[in-house]
């Protein structure tokens, strides 16, 4: 009676013993699976900051971004495959587990075990083996090298940013000195003493009544005027609401409150006005709504002879706003600006001239 008993007390110790067994194994799951979701998010967030990446690289390098994005993906996939593999085989395990015990315990209501059996040790040697050999810290991403290529590509980046877009530094072979003529800025425009900005004041300043002034409308055209060559000028309009800027010739209206006045509503005048957050390009009088809605912090005038071309764009990014082809000119082009009211200080910012120099002489003939 004693010896069954013992052999009955054997049984117990032995089962609470798989017990053990079974939540060590179920415990290591746990954290195969939060390895899994860790594996998985390290992955996302990598994908995602080369993406950011590539996307201001723009178009330029997206085939490498697919095949950087790629061979993430697949050392991901592999990851994850392996630790699939390390999961099913303690779910295996798990399952053997589960009949030993489910055996034991069949046995133990019908007390007919022998000691030999119950003292099988093969079950708690494997647990240990699987344990050992199924540690999820084992299996990661090759985190230095994607350390590596993110370092790679925002050296591109800088590289890239160098030298694109082509046709901004196209476009500044193409720059031309250029500084505004007081002589023509409406008596409430601020003309700089380097002549590359005009700003809106609210007073009307006491300046002699030229016949080359705008009296009505707030406008000041170049000193300069070109008859050959091509010709680029970015004009900083940061932090302004209103503003209106293009090219006109010389003979463009600049008395009383004729529509002609105005950039853009007579045929002698080509502009792109900005207005309650919308562009609209003009020419004779003919507005072109623009579909941009980026608010540019500078705007880039182009003007080449003998086509007739006149093209305006976003300078930040050489984003391409309106483009005028108005076959052969017929004389000088001015470039010319309006800065606008100040709108009750929303607007008050002068309107700049980037590559613009002191004033040299009235006029200029450049055939580059």
């Amino acid at each position: 009676m004693s010896e069954m008993f013992s052999l009955q007390e054997m049984l117990l110790d032995h089962q609470e013993c798989l017990r053990r067994q079974r939540e060590a194994v179920k415990f290591r799951m746990r954290k195969i699976s939060i390895k899994q979701i860790e594996i998985t998010n390290k992955s996302l967030v990598m994908r995602e900051t080369l993406k950011k990446t590539y996307e201001d690289i723009q178009k330029v390098l997206d085939e490498d971004l697919k095949v950087t994005l790629n061979q993430l993906e697949m050392e991901e996939r592999a990851a994850v495959m392996a630790l699939e593999e390390l999961m099913e085989r303690n779910c295996s395990l798990i399952r053997e587990i589960e009949q030993d015990l489910a055996r034991l315990t069949a046995e133990l209501a019908q007390r007919e075990i022998l000691l030999q059996d119950m003292m099988d040790t093969s079950i708690e040697s494997r647990v240990k083996e699987v344990l050992s050999t199924t540690d999820p810290s084992q299996v990661n991403l090759d985190e230095l090298k994607a350390d590596q290529i993110l370092s790679l590509a925002n050296k591109m980046l800088v590289v890239i940013c160098s030298q694109i877009p082509i046709t901004k530094r196209l476009n500044k072979s193409y720059s031309t000195d250029i500084s505004l003529d007081p002589e023509t800025a409406h008596p409430k425009l601020i003309i700089s003493p380097r002549g590359d900005s005009a700003t809106y004041t609210d007073a009307w300043q006491e300046l002699p009544e030229l016949p080359g002034r705008f009296d009505t409308t707030l406008n000041v055209i170049s000193l300069q005027g070109f008859s050959s060559g091509r010709h680029y000028w970015e004009i900083d309009v940061s932090g302004k609401t209103y503003w209106e800027l293009g090219l006109t010739y010389a003979t463009i209206a600049r008395k009383g409150r004729a529509e002609d006045c105005w950039l853009g509503r007579g045929s002698d005048s080509w502009a792109v006005e900005f207005f309650d957050g919308e562009y609209t390009a003009w020419h004779d009088g003919v507005p072109h709504q623009l579909p941009s809605s980026k608010r540019f912090s500078r705007i880039g005038v182009l003007c080449s002879f003998p086509a007739g071309l006149v093209s305006f764009l976003g300078a930040d990014c050489m984003t391409p706003l309106f483009s005028f082809c108005t076959g052969a000119f017929r004389n000088c082009i001015h470039l010319a600006l309006c800065p606008g009211h100040d709108h009750n200080g929303t607007n008050a910012k002068p309107i700049v001239i980037c590559n613009a120099n002191p004033p040299t002489c009235a006029f200029q003939n450049n055939s580059s």
